[in-house]
C-alpha cells in the first residue's frame, strides 16, 4: 500500500471557477481517510485528481513517494469504486471481477485465485455465475468493490459508493467496508456527503467547503474541538445550535447574555473568554448537551434557560424538540420519555462544560 500526499493542489475550471483551492493533505499508508462536505465543496474533484480523471491546475500529488501529476490513471496503481456500480451487464460476476486482470494479461490461474479470494472476503462466492441484473443493490456494490480488490492496488478510492442504497443497506455496507479496510490493511480514501458515514468509518476526516479544507482530524476531535462554525454545524446530527450574544462580567463571574436569557460560563471557558467581555460572540452547544430540567437532579439556575416548544419529533429512544427563545430557534435532543408539548414553555439545562464559542465575523473557534 502507499502514502498519498497533496501539496498546494488547485483545480480551476474555465471562467476562473476554483473547485479546489490550495489543498494540502497527507494520507498515511494503511489509513482510512474520509473527505466530507456538502455538494459542490470539491471533495469528488479532489478524489478524481488523485485518480487522474481530472487534470491538476497547480500543485503536486504523490503516491508512494512518486509524483504522479502526469501519470495516466491506468499507471497510478489505484482502484476506484464509483457511485454507479459500472458493471458490464452482459458479463457474469466472475467475468466482471476478472476483466481488469485479463486486460493486464495475468495468467488464468492467478486471475481465478484472486477473483475467488476477493469473493470469499466479500461473501459473494455463490454469486459468481450470476449477471448484474440478478443482484440486489448491495450485492452489485460488493461486486464493484471486489473488482477493485483483485487489482491489489496501492490505494482504494471510493466516490460516494453507498448513495444508491437504502438506509438499512448503507449501514450494513459501511460496516463491511470498514471490516474490509481492517482485513486488507489498505490505504483508502472515501468521499461522502453523509457526516454519519464519515464519523463511523474514517480514521481521520477531511471537512471541505467551497473548495477549501476546513479541518482534518479524527472523528471525536472534530466533534469535540471544531475549528470553526461550519465544521461545528456540519459534524453532528442534529447540528450544533448557535446563539449570538455578548460576554459580560458580573458578580465576579463570566456570563453569556442573549436578549432572552443569560447563562454562566464554567471556569475553563471563563478563563478563555474573559478578554472578550463586552464583545459579541457566537455561543454554540450541541442538542445532546441540552436537557429538560425535569430530568436533571438539582439543576443550577445559572445554567437554565426558558424556551417555547415549536415541534416535537419522537425518535424512539430519544426525542428531538425544536424550541425558540424569542430570538433564536434551536434543537434539544432529550430522553425518549420526555412528554414535551407544542407551545409549552420548557425550562432547559445547558451543560456549560460542553459550550463552544466562535468569532461572529470569521466563524473561527475561540480557544
Amino acid at each position: 500500500m502507499a502514502k498519498v500526499v497533496l501539496e498546494h493542489v488547485y483545480k480551476i475550471y474555465p471562467g476562473n471557477v476554483t473547485a479546489v483551492h490550495d489543498a494540502n493533505l497527507e494520507i498515511d499508508d494503511e489509513e482510512f481517510v474520509v473527505l466530507v462536505g456538502p455538494s459542490g465543496c470539491g471533495k469528488s474533484t479532489t478524489l478524481r485528481m488523485i485518480a487522474g480523471l481530472e487534470e491538476i491546475t497547480r500543485g503536486d500529488i504523490f503516491i508512494d513517494g512518486r509524483k504522479i501529476n502526469d501519470v495516466p490513471p491506468k499507471n497510478r496503481d489505484i482502484a476506484m469504486v464509483f457511485q454507479n456500480y459500472a458493471l458490464y451487464p452482459h458479463m457474469t460476476v466472475y467475468k466482471n471481477m476478472a476483466f481488469g486482470l485479463k486486460l493486464r494479461k495475468f495468467p488464468k490461474d492467478e486471475i481465478d485465485r484472486r477473483v475467488r479470494d476477493a469473493a470469499d472476503i466479500l461473501g459473494i462466492g455463490e454469486l459468481l455465475e450470476r449477471k448484474p441484473k440478478e443482484l440486489s443493490g448491495g450485492q452489485r456494490q460488493r461486486v464493484a468493490v471486489g473488482r477493485a480488490i483483485v487489482r491489489k492496488p496501492k490505494a482504494f478510492l471510493f466516490d460516494e459508493p453507498l448513495s444508491n442504497l437504502d438506509a438499512k443497506m448503507r449501514v450494513q455496507m459501511r460496516t463491511e467496508i470498514s471490516k474490509l479496510h481492517t482485513r486488507l490493511a489498505a490505504t483508502m480514501i472515501y468521499v461522502t456527503h453523509d457526516q454519519v458515514e464519515a464519523m463511523t468509518m474514517g480514521d481521520r476526516i477531511v471537512v471541505m467547503k467551497d473548495g477549501l479544507i476546513q479541518q482534518v482530524a479524527p472523528p471525536l476531535e472534530l466533534y469535540d474541538q471544531p475549528a470553526n462554525m461550519f465544521v461545528a454545524g456540519f459534524i453532528g446530527s442534529p447540528p450544533m445550535n448557535f446563539f449570538e450574544g455578548r460576554i459580560e462580567q458580573r458578580d465576579g463571574a463570566c456570563w453569556f447574555i442573549e436578549d432572552h436569557f443569560r447563562v454562566k460560563l464554567d471556569d475553563n471557558a471563563a478563563k478563555r473568554m474573559v478578554s472578550r467581555a463586552g464583545q459579541l460572540v457566537v455561543f454554540g452547544i450541541r442538542p445532546e448537551d441540552i436537557n429538560d430540567a425535569v430530568f436533571v437532579s438539582q439543576p443550577k439556575p445559572e445554567h437554565c434557560i426558558q424556551a417555547r416548544v415549536e415541534v416535537v419529533e419522537p425518535m424512539g429512544a430519544e426525542v428531538f424538540i425544536y424550541l425558540n427563545t424569542g430570538r433564536h430557534a434551536f434543537i434539544a435532543r432529550v430522553d425518549g420519555h420526555d412528554q414535551a408539548e407544542v407551545d409549552q414553555q420548557l425550562q432547559l439545562v445547558l451543560d456549560m462544560k460542553k459550550a463552544h464559542f466562535f468569532d461572529p465575523s470569521t466563524g473561527e473557534a475561540l480557544v
